[in-house]
């Protein structure tokens, strides 16, 4: 074998420019292959982080079909606060929180946007904390006896959003009412949660005309209760009190495992597509080493036919010529591998400055590296079958009288 792997690779080295041609289309797809994989796999192990930090003994209870926690616009498509009472009093629930998010114009000094507002109590704000791993890194939490008080994200004091940092003690209006900042939270990672303001939940129904409305209801389930009979109990009796079919239920109960695995199930098909794209590059690639490997068998049949006349087998020639295109299949994957690297990481800073998340980060498993190079080895390898075969199937004395 090592006869065969020095002949084949002093062959390739004979002819460098062709080479390098040849494996262009190889390593152009496994880059793409390898940067789309990598990214695709960095998100999906943030949001399972997230997912895992969160608990699999929780529900989360919204309305059907909501691009976001808030944005049901009809009434009967609202929770209510008589929702999270029903919710409450379901055996195996440990606690209910109810959020109230909505989107308003906001203006510090003279500058204006529209951010996300939540509107929560000061409990539902200790136990949003302790889950989501939060931390106040300036200032305070919300407290019972506060009213226009306002807790803001990390992008509110970084200047990500103002360009000036807002500091404690300073004011936003809020749909032109007044809230003094007494506390800014620790980095997330995620633009909207990072972006996002906290009040007391009544303090936002009454300036925004809101009379009951919950726009997202976070369940902890008990221990020794299994979150999914809960989850499905939970169901039941919403639909009874809200008098729906289960058909037409306006409402969506979900634990947080089956919210994972619909995350994962979008990744992998957003995944398969991007990788079937670039694939594309690598049929192309196998194409290239069947051509340039024919054009050698034309180019090298005198060889051929002196390589036969010296003893050497069928076999010998298919192996060599095998092994040739093997090689310019291993190559290039390897150099469509650092390619690809460096995309992924490119991608993940590029990510990081312009919109200051750490969520999209290239991860490089190790499946992922072997697999991309056992991947090109054999695109390489079948590539050069048919033009191996052609070789091997000459007969010395037509092979010494080619011209």
């Amino acid at each position: 074998m090592k006869d065969y792997f020095l002949l084949a690779f002093n062959n390739l080295k004979r002819r460098k420019l062709r080479s390098w041609l040849t494996m262009i289309g190889i390593f152009i797809g496994i880059a793409a292959v390898v940067a789309l994989i990598s990214l695709g796999q960095g998100l999906q192990n943030s949001i399972e982080d997230q997912f895992e930090q969160l608990g699999s003994d929780k529900i989360i209870i919204q309305s059907e079909g909501m691009g976001h926690p808030g944005s049901a616009g009809s009434g009967s498509l609202i929770l209510t606060s008589k929702d999270l009472k029903i919710v409450e009093n379901v055996r195996g629930v440990e606690w209910v929180s109810g959020y109230l998010v909505k989107q308003g114009q906001t203006k510090f000094k003279d500058e204006m946007s529209i951010e996300f507002v939540t509107g929560i109590t000061p409990e539902d704000f200790e136990r949003l904390i302790e889950l989501s791993g939060l931390e106040v890194s300036d200032g305070r939490a919300l407290r019972d006896e506060d009213k226009y008080k306002i807790v803001v994200g990390y992008s509110h004091g970084s200047g990500d959003i103002w360009e000036r940092n807002i500091k404690i003690g300073e004011t936003i209006l809020i749909e032109n009412s007044e809230f003094k900042v007494v506390g800014i939270l620790s980095k997330v990672g995620n633009p909207i949660d990072d972006g996002i303001l906290y009040v007391p939940k009544e303090t936002l129904k009454e300036l925004l005309n809101v009379e009951d409305e919950e726009s997202q209801i976070l369940v902890k389930v008990a221990s020794g209760f299994d979150p999914l009979n809960v989850a499905e109990t939970i169901e039941r009796k919403l639909r009874n009190y809200r008098d729906e079919k289960e058909d037409q239920q306006t409402f969506n109960v979900q634990t947080s495992e089956e919210l994972l695995q619909s995350f994962q199930n979008i990744f992998g098909v957003i995944q398969a597509v991007l990788v079937g794209i670039a694939a594309i590059s690598l049929i192309v690639g196998g194409i290239g080493i069947m051509n340039t490997m024919y054009t050698a068998v034309i180019e090298r049949t005198k060889e051929i036919g002196t390589m036969k006349a010296v003893g050497a087998r069928n076999s010998d020639v298919l192996l060599v010529f095998l092994f040739e295109s093997g090689l310019l299949g291993f190559v290039g994957g390897a150099i469509g591998i650092v390619i690809g690297y460096g995309l992924g990481k490119s991608a993940e800073y590029g990510a990081t400055m312009a919109l200051g998340t750490d969520l999209l980060q290239a991860s490089f498993p190790l499946y992922l590296i072997l697999g991309a190079l056992a991947f090109s080895f054999v695109i390489g390898t079948l590539s050069g079958i048919l033009p191996a075969m052609q070789a091997a199937k000459l007969k010395p004395a037509d092979a010494l009288r080619y011209e």
